[in-house]
């Protein structure tokens, strides 16, 4: 394969059928899975995760004043799989493309919805504002010019399932996310996680996966309305150098303390590829690390479990685990992920 102006050289293995199937899964079901891990740490610190928790070993409940999710069973999923999935029928009810006055409504519906099952995982804050630009009479491309959140980042994993990497992935990233997140931290977060898993499900090995999720960052940011802040391109590169051959404690102190766990895409995103660059060889500890760092735990490890899905494939993923997120959630993601691969 040619080597393009600026970009690595990508090292992309033989693809069968049944490889792909198997890696997009993995992408899915990781994301789902990390989702679940974070799902009774998410919105606290490390401190106190400590203290209600101990050590994340496996799935867990969530303590009585767990500040999101109070009580929640363990290995029920967020907003993180459940807008994912949303995401993933417009895609195939659309034929690849999402309209994005649709896509609010479905946004809108879902909010309802767990409203209604008196859930406090509301939609975040840019999302939120986004729709009431649009409900004010902005077009889609104004309403989102304020999203710099990781909204869009942990619900692109459908998109990065039926589109390969290069322009047409792009552009399927921009359609599904400039409704809510139409700036150049919040694009660039979503390119860079839809072409991490779009390269591993073509057969990338990670450091290529990687590669081009800082490539797609860099573009995505010069397709949006630029705003200020740390550029996440740059913090990839950074981050995944500076991480490199530091022990799993100073992993977590480097991420928790330097690179961050907010919900702003430039933290959570970047820090989610911090971990995958140091602990990718073993799915399930990189996702309990992600899970007891601290902050937006349940996006940081429902992303990189995206990531390590689709390099480790379904059966890279603890068996036992991904059923009882399925059975927990009534969560069957196989026929999505046949339709996804279908526009792919």
């Amino acid at each position: 394969m040619h080597k393009v102006a600026g970009r690595p050289p990508l090292r992309y293995i033989l693809n069968m059928p049944e490889q792909v199937r198997a890696r997009a899964l993995g992408a899915f079901y990781g994301l789902a899975l990390g989702d679940a891990l974070g799902m009774p740490t998410q919105s606290m610190s490390r401190t106190r995760i400590k203290d209600r928790y101990g050590s994340i070993t496996t799935l867990v409940d969530a303590s009585p004043d767990q500040p999101i999710a109070p009580g929640m069973p363990a290995g029920s999923v967020t907003d993180d799989t459940e807008q994912a999935v949303l995401v993933a029928k417009l895609l195939i009810d659309g034929n690849g493309r999402i309209d994005p006055y649709t896509f609010a409504d479905a946004l809108r519906a879902w909010e309802a919805d767990m409203t209604s099952r008196g859930s406090r995982d509301l939609l975040g804050p840019s999302t939120k504002r986004a729709l009431e630009h649009l409900d004010a009479g902005l077009t889609p491309q104004q309403a989102g010019v304020t999203g710099t959140t990781n909204g869009a980042a942990m619900r692109v994993t459908p998109v990065a399932i039926a589109n390969p990497v290069g322009d047409r992935l792009l552009d399927a990233v921009i359609s599904a996310s400039v409704v809510t997140h139409n700036t150049s931290l919040g694009i660039a977060a979503a390119s860079a996680i839809a072409a991490a898993v779009s390269a591993s499900i073509d057969g990338a090995d990670l450091s290529t996966a990687l590669d081009e999720a800082e490539h797609a960052a860099h573009s995505g940011a010069r397709r949006s309305n630029w705003v200020p802040g740390g550029e996440v391109a740059p913090r990839i590169r950074w981050a995944r150098e500076w991480v490199r051959g530091m022990s799993r404690g100073a992993l977590a102190d480097a991420v928790a303390e330097v690179v961050g766990t907010s919900v702003a895409a430039q933290e959570s995103v970047v820090a989610a590829i911090a971990l995958a660059e140091v602990s990718a060889d073993d799915p399930l500890d990189s996702l309990l690390l992600a899970a007891q760092i601290g902050g937006d735990t349940d996006t940081i490890a429902a992303i990189l479990g995206a990531i390590l899905g689709a390099q480790h494939g379904v059966a890279g993923l603890p068996a036992d685990l991904v059923g009882k997120v399925r059975e927990v959630n009534g969560l069957d993601l196989d026929p999505l992920v046949d339709g996804l691969l279908t526009l792919r």
